[in-house]
């Protein structure tokens, strides 16, 4: 497959950069690759006020798709899916490669890197940053699923797997090099294991596991997420998004 058809079958969704296999999400490396080939493939061009690979500039959005892109400076880059229901709050940015499913938000400073796959009717608050990733090609992206909240300036990068219903609270940072601690069920979650669905975390630390004097002389904690409880009907109830909005 050429690149060109390639941009065009993510965009219309017939593609992903990343599936669920087996009930396992998995990188699609030939699509990766086909992403880097479009790359390779581009050459600079002005247009706008602006240079980028001529090949990906940002998509331009009819009444017909039923996506509400707000005036303010978002933008969608080329070889992205954004499905029917989608809100874009400015500004925000969906980079190549990404997949946004029906009915979620994507909030003011809100970034969706590139690959990264985000389910039905997710919200992405003010500032979140989902991290993206090229390469290494066979590295999966960062995966949140359906009905999952984010809270604002959240951080989740390096391959991390949201599962359903989760709630991750303003400020939370998740990547593979921090333990998540569940004091629910007072267990730490494997690395890789991602968070578990109906999960509502929030930002914590820990005490260094360190015998340096300093670190002891100066309290140093990490910061660490913590799953302090499974989501319930309350929480549900202070998560509900009026249609209006939409």
């Amino acid at each position: 497959m050429s690149w060109e058809q390639l941009l065009h079958d993510l965009e219309s969704g017939k593609v992903r950069s990343a599936e669920k296999v087996d009930g396992v999400w998995q990188a699609n490396t030939a699509v990766k690759e086909g992403i880097l080939a479009a790359f390779k493939a581009g050459v600079l061009k002005a247009e706008g006020g602006f240079v980028d690979k001529h090949n990906l500039f940002p998509q331009e959005f009819t009444v017909e798709r039923g996506v509400r892109l707000v005036p303010g400076g978002s933008s969608v880059r080329r070889g992205s899916y954004v499905a029917k229901g989608v809100v874009i709050m400015p500004p925000a940015y969906i980079n190549v490669g990404a997949y946004v499913d029906e009915g979620t938000m994507v909030d003011s400073h809100a970034l969706v890197g590139s690959c990264a796959q985000i389910g039905k009717r997710v919200h992405l608050s003010a500032g979140v940053q989902i991290g993206g990733v090229l390469e290494p090609v066979g590295m999966r992206p960062v995966v949140i699923e359906d009905d999952v909240f984010v809270g604002a300036g959240s951080i989740i990068v390096e391959g991390i797997l949201v599962r359903t219903r989760a709630v991750i609270a303003p400020g939370v940072i998740l990547s593979k090099a921090v333990e998540v601690y569940d004091v629910v069920n007072q267990r730490v979650i494997p690395r890789g294991e991602g968070i578990p669905a109906g999960a509502v975390v929030v930002p914590g630390t820990r005490a260094f596991s360190s015998e340096n004097d300093f670190i002891k002389s100066k309290g140093l904690m990490l910061q660490c997420p913590i799953i302090i409880k499974y989501r319930d009907e309350k929480t549900d109830t202070s998560l509900v998004l009026e249609d209006a909005l939409r």
